[in-house]
C-alpha cells in the first residue's frame, strides 16, 4: 500500500528556513513533493499553468500552518518563469531547492506522421523549461548554495520500448545530460543538480496526452508474462517520489550531485 501524504509531526525540520520553488506543483508529482517540503519546513513557491490547482494545493500547506506562495506562469515562456522566480524570492527572501518538475507528453505518433508543432511543444516544455528554470534560479540559488532536482523519466535513458514518445524521449535524455553540465559548471557555488527518473507513476500526465492511431502501426509486440512492476506488480505513487525529491532537496544527500536516480520498482531493468 503506498503511503499518502501526512502531516509531518515527528519533529523533523528538514527543510527549516529554506525556501523551494516548484514547477508542475499542483498536481501529480509536484503536488507530492510540495506538500513534503512544506511538511518539513519549506517555504514553498508553487509554479504551473492551471491556478485552481495551485491554489488548492497552497491551501493545503497553509491548512496545517506552512507557507506557500502560488504562481500561475508558463514554464516555456522567459518571463513568465523569469518573473514567477522573482516573485518567490521578493516574497520569501530567498531560494534554496529548484524542482524542476513541470513536463508534457505530448503527441504520441509515428516520426513520420508527427507535425513540427508537436515536437516543438514537447521540446518547449520539457527541455527549454528546464533550462529557463534553472537558469534563473542560478543567480538566487548562488547566494546560499542549494539543490536542484529534475524531473526527467526511464523513457529515453533506459527505456526505449513505449512507442510513439520520440519526442518526450528525447528531451528527457536531453535532461539528464543537461543534469550533468549543470552540475559540473555549479558545484564551485555549492549548487547541487541531480535528476529523477520516475517510471509509471498514478499522476495526470495523461491528460495532457495525444496518442494518435498511428502509433499501433509502429508498435512492436513486447509480452511480460509476469507483468512489467517487478517489485509490486503496480505503478508507484506520486507520494513515494515525493519522498526521493525531499531527500534531495534536504542536507541528508549533501554530497550528491551529477547523477540521476531511478525509482520504478525495477521496471526499467526489465523493458530497458
Amino acid at each position: 500500500m503506498h503511503r499518502p501524504y501526512v502531516e509531518n509531526k515527528d519533529g523533523n525540520q528538514r527543510m527549516r528556513n529554506k525556501v523551494a520553488l516548484v514547477t508542475g506543483g499542483g498536481s501529480g508529482i509536484g503536488k507530492a513533493a510540495a506538500l513534503l517540503l512544506a511538511s518539513h519546513g519549506a517555504k514553498v513557491g508553487l509554479i504551473g499553468r492551471n491556478q485552481e490547482e495551485l491554489d488548492e494545493v497552497q491551501q493545503q500547506i497553509e491548512t496545517k500552518h506552512g507557507e506557500a506562495l502560488s504562481i500561475k506562469a508558463d514554464i516555456s515562456i522567459p518571463d513568465e518563469i523569469h518573473a514567477a522566480i522573482n516573485e518567490t524570492v521578493h516574497r520569501f527572501g530567498r531560494l534554496d531547492v529548484v524542482v524542476a518538475n513541470a513536463g508534457i507528453n505530448g503527441v504520441l505518433t509515428a516520426i513520420e506522421h508527427m507535425e513540427v508543432s508537436d515536437w516543438e511543444e514537447v521540446h518547449d516544455i520539457n527541455l527549454k523549461g528546464t533550462f529557463l528554470t534553472v537558469k534563473y534560479a542560478i543567480p538566487h540559488l548562488k547566494e546560499y548554495g542549494g539543490s536542484i532536482i529534475i524531473t526527467s523519466s526511464i523513457n529515453g535513458n533506459r527505456v526505449f520500448s513505449n512507442f510513439g514518445f520520440s519526442a518526450y524521449s528525447t528531451t528527457k535524455a536531453g535532461q539528464i545530460a543537461f543534469m550533468k553540465m549543470a552540475a559540473l559548471e555549479l558545484a564551485q557555488y555549492r549548487i547541487r543538480v541531480n535528476a529523477i527518473c520516475p517510471g509509471a507513476i498514478e499522476t495526470k500526465i495523461d491528460e495532457n496526452t495525444c496518442r494518435r492511431p498511428e502509433v499501433e502501426h509502429i508498435r512492436i509486440p513486447v509480452e511480460f508474462p509476469e507483468g512489467d512492476h517487478p517489485l509490486k506488480q503496480a505503478p508507484g505513487s506520486a507520494e513515494q517520489v515525493g519522498h526521493l525529491i525531499l531527500f534531495l532537496a534536504s542536507d541528508e544527500s549533501s554530497h550528491i550531485t551529477g547523477t540521476e536516480i531511478y525509482i520504478d520498482g525495477a521496471e526499467s531493468l526489465l523493458r530497458g
